[in-house]
């Protein structure tokens, strides 16, 4: 009893045990709250319907609105959808063509419909994409009987002996056409790459950014304090620019891309090394080791708006806003961009850089203003992830 009470009065034991009660709250809460909009916000993906077919193709347009829950963009033209698409703005494109109308009422020929789908994109995405073409298919078949086709071509005016005779062959009617466009290679760890060579990046960041900031006191007693800040700003632009290579480099000997897409990828990941620890280094110039108290929630939040396992639309509200400014929803955008496709990537590298701008700019603040331990102050281990 007096072994297990000492060890209860111990300061270092119970502050392991509030992180084990902390690690639990912060883990479970997070997860619940980000997760939870699976498969419930589906409903917010864009789906645009393309009708080039101004006789029944409007009329298999209407249906198909009114079928599906998602958000609908119909006053796109063919190329403007596919631009989107690309982009992710749209997840879906369902494709009328101008000869629908034309095929439908010509014997020995077949109707087409084509479904538009970006695989570069998380696989809970693309395949929901999937399921939905299958099910318009599906209902588009059964509503082409011999007897509603039939009703059909005698509205276009055909004789009704030709009418009737073309319904007979509407079982071969109908058929789909489906597009995938920006395919990943097999195997989960391709689909699951941009989530952990993004992550990887952020954490090893977090962490080391404890130990700069850390070793910045001691420097700034002996060299002065920009100089000192200057300095630990150059080591972690040299760090960042070296570290990638190892992660990248396992990555790339399993599933190679090209030696192209590996320097773009390192860039990449440089910059968001070094963004990551600007913005991590934040908390630690504020509070020291405290401020791994913040940046542990602040990466798992960026775990759930980094866009891997769900698109921006299907974020829940706070997740949706904080993604605006995460460093690992930019990094895991162009991850998806470089490695199996899209658009944007500019745009997301920019952002990554004025993120990183930004986080500088209060670290140099604080810098100014708080006081820093002299050199005497030995730099403490780490907490424990």
């Amino acid at each position: 009893m007096r072994t297990m009470l000492a060890f209860l009065k111990s300061k270092t034991l119970l502050g392991g045990a509030f992180m084990l009660v902390f690690y639990q709250i912060i883990f479970v809460g997070i997860f619940i709250a980000g997760y939870s909009a699976v498969p419930k916000n589906a409903t917010d993906l864009t789906v645009a319907i393309v009708n080039e077919d101004t006789q029944y193709g409007s009329e298999i347009a209407k249906q198909i609105q009114e079928q599906l829950p998602f958000h609908l963009k119909t006053d796109l033209s063919y190329e403007e959808a596919k631009e989107e698409l690309n982009g992710r703005d749209v997840h879906l494109v369902v494709h009328i063509p101008n000869d629908f109308t034309q095929k439908l009422t010509q014997q020995g020929e077949q109707v087409q419909l084509d479904f538009l789908i970006n695989q570069s994109n998380p696989q809970l995405v693309s395949g929901t994409m999937q399921s939905v073409a299958s099910q318009i298919t599906d209902k588009l078949s059964q509503q082409l009987t011999v007897e509603n086709i039939k009703g059909v071509l005698q509205g276009l005016k055909l004789p009704e002996d030709q009418a009737a005779q073309l319904a007979d062959q509407a079982a071969n009617k109908f058929k789909s056409n489906m597009i995938l466009s920006n395919p990943q290679p097999a195997g989960m760890h391709n689909q699951m790459a941009p989530m952990f060579v993004t992550m990887v990046s952020y954490v090893g960041a977090m962490i080391y950014s404890m130990m700069a900031v850390s070793t910045l006191g001691q420097v700034r007693s002996k060299f002065g304090k920009w100089r000192a800040f200057l300095g630990m700003q150059g080591v972690n632009a040299l760090i960042s620019l070296i570290a990638p290579l190892i992660g990248l480099s396992i990555y790339f000997s399993v599933q190679g891309y090209g030696a192209d897409v590996f320097v773009q990828m390192w860039l990449t990941h440089a910059l968001e090394m070094f963004v990551a620890m600007e913005v991590t280094s934040v908390f630690c110039m504020l509070l020291g080791q405290a401020g791994m108290m913040l940046n542990l929630p602040l990466m798992l939040i960026q775990t759930i708006s980094g866009g891997s396992v769900m698109t921006q639309e299907m974020m829940p509200g706070f997740f949706k806003f904080f993604s605006t400014f995460s460093v690992m929803y930019y990094s895991t955008q162009t991850d998806y961009n470089l490695l199996f496709g899209g658009s944007g990537t500019w745009k997301s590298i920019v952002m990554m850089a004025v993120i990183g701008l930004g986080a500088l700019a209060i670290n140099s603040v604080i810098h100014q203003f708080k006081k820093v331990s002299d050199s005497k102050d030995s730099i403490q281990q780490p907490l424990m992830m």
